[in-house]
C-alpha cells in the first residue's frame, strides 16, 4: 500500500516493492553478503573497512518519488514496507532508498529498521557497509550498534565473537562493540545483557551499556528494578552514584512512594544522596508539602538531613515564599542548619538582605560563618551600598569579604 501512495497510476497493487528480476543477480554480489572474513577496523575513530561495491540499481519509480518527496507518513510507509521484503536478492535497492534521504541524525529511525532487517540474513554484510558507508561522525557508531543489536537477538554467541575478534582497543577489555550486543540481548533476556555488562572492566563501554540498562530496567518491573540498583557493583562510586541515580529519577517519575520507600532503607552513599535528589525534584512538582510529610517521618539522621537540604533547595526555586514558611516551622537543630543553608544559597543574589537574616539563624557556627561570608560576597557586588547600610544597621559586620 506505501508503495502506490505516491502514484495515481498503479496498475497492480500485487507488484512486489522492489523487483527480483534480472538485478537479483547483481545484488547477490552487493555489500559483501556472500563474504566470510570481514574485519573492519571499527569505532577507532572508526576507520572504513574493506570497500564495498556499490551498484545503481533502479529503483521502483513510485518508491524514489516518495523517499524523495513525500510527507513523512508515506515516506515511513514506503520505507518500512521496502525494509520488510528485504533479503539477499533486493538488498541493493533497499540500501539506495536510505541513501536517498538526507544524511545525518534526522534518519536514525531509518538506519535502525535497514540495520535490523539487514542483520537477520548477513549480519556481517550490514557491518561491512555501516564501517565503510556510513558518515563517521553522526551515524557509523550507530548503525554498526544497531546492526549488532539485531545479530545478537538472533545469534548471541557470533554477534559476541565478531565484536571480539574486531575489537578496536585489542589491548583491554574495554570494547564499545559489545554494547550493541549488550542491547539487542537486552531485548530477549534483561539478565543475560546484565551478566555481559558485569563482564566488562570499568571505561567507556561499561558506562555505556549500564545507563542503557539502567533505562530499561526502569520500563519494567519497579522492584526488580531497585533490586538490580542495589546489587550494581560499587568498585567505581562514581559510576554507581550516577547509574543509581538514573535508575531513581526515571523511577520516581512513576511511583513516588515507593521510591521513597526504597530510598529510606538505602545505606548512607552517593547514590543514596543522588536518588533523594531526584525523589525530591519529581516531588516539588507535585506536592512539596507532602514530601515535606515524609521527610518529617523519617529516623535516620543522615536520610533526614541531605532529604531537607535536598527539599529546600528544590522548593525554594519554585516558591521561596512557601518555603520560608516551612523553615519557619522547623525546630532549631543540626537538620534545619542544612535545609537553611541551601534557602540562603539560593535566594541571596534576589534578596540579600533576607538570606543574611535567614543565615544568621543557622546553630553551627562554621555553617553560620560560610552562609554570611557568600551572602556578603555577592551583596557587595550588586549593592555595597545596601551591604554597608546593613552592616552598619547590626553594629558591625558580622563577616568581611
Amino acid at each position: 500500500m506505501g508503495l502506490y501512495l505516491g502514484s495515481q497510476n498503479a496498475k497492480s497493487t500485487s507488484t512486489p516493492l522492489v523487483s527480483k528480476s534480472k538485478e537479483a543477480e547483481n545484488a547477490k554480489k552487493h555489500v559483501s553478503s556472500q563474504k566470510k572474513n570481514h574485519s573492519p577496523e571499527v569505532l577507532k575513530d572508526i576507520e572504513p573497512v574493506q570497500a564495498v561495491p556499490t551498484p545503481n540499481p533502479t529503483m521502483p519509480p513510485n518508491l524514489q518519488r516518495i523517499i524523495q518527496g513525500g510527507d513523512i507518513v508515506e515516506r515511513l510507509g514506503t520505507y518500512l514496507d521496502a525494509v520488510r521484503s528485504m533479503d539477499r536478492s533486493n538488498v541493493s535497492q533497499v540500501v539506495k532508498a536510505f541513501e536517498e534521504l538526507p544524511g545525518g541524525y534526522g534518519r536514525h529511525l531509518e538506519m535502525k529498521l535497514l540495520m535490523r532487517s539487514w542483520a537477520n540474513f548477513d549480519p556481517e554484510g550490514a557491518l561491512a557497509y555501516a564501517s565503510s558507508s556510513l558518515d563517521a561522525k553522526s551515524e557509523r557508531r550507530f548503525g554498526i550498534s544497531e546492526a549488532l543489536a539485531g545479530w545478537a537477538i538472533k545469534d548471541t554467541a557470533a554477534a559476541i565473537e565478531w565484536a571480539n575478534r574486531n575489537h578496536p582497543g585489542r589491548q583491554d577489555g574495554d570494547n564499545p562493540l559489545l554494547v550493541g550486543v549488550i542491547k539487542g540481548l537486552a531485548e530477549t533476556s534483561l539478565p543475560e545483557a546484565n551478566q555481559l555488562m558485569l563482564g566488562l572492566p570499568d571505561g567507556s563501554a561499561r558506562w555505556q551499556a549500564s545507563t542503557f540498562l539502567a533505562q530499561e530496567y526502569s520500563k519494567g518491573d519497579i522492584q526488580q528494578a531497585m533490586q538490580w540498583a542495589d546489587r550494581y557493583p560499587n568498585r567505581d562510586p562514581r559510576m554507581r552514584e550516577t547509574i543509581v541515580g538514573q535508575i531513581g529519577a526515571n523511577l520516581a517519575k512513576r511511583d513516588l512512594q515507593a521510591t521513597a520507600d526504597w530510598v529510606r532503607g538505602m545505606k548512607q552513599e552517593p547514590a543514596t544522596e543522588r536518588v533523594m535528589e531526584n525523589l525530591m525534584n519529581q516531588w516539588v512538582g507535585e506536592s512539596p508539602e507532602d514530601a515535606a510529610l515524609w521527610i518529617d517521618g523519617l529516623d535516620d539522621s543522615f536520610h533526614k538531613n541531605y532529604a531537607m537540604r535536598a527539599l529546600s533547595n528544590r522548593w525554594s526555586i519554585k516558591d521561596p515564599v512557601a518555603t520560608a514558611e516551612w523553615l519557619n516551622q522547623l525546630p532549631t537543630s543540626e537538620h534545619s542548619d542544612g535545609a537553611i543553608n541551601e534557602f540562603v544559597s539560593r535566594i541571596r543574589l534576589q534578596d540579600p538582605k533576607g538570606a543574611a537574616g535567614w543565615a544568621a539563624t543557622i546553630s553551627d557556627p562554621a555553617i553560620r560563618e560560610n552562609a554570611l561570608r557568600r551572602v556578603v560576597d555577592s551583596w557587595k557586588e550588586s549593592d555595597p551600598a545596601g551591604l554597608e547600610s546593613w552592616q552598619n544597621a547590626q553594629g558591625a559586620a558580622p563577616t568581611s569579604p
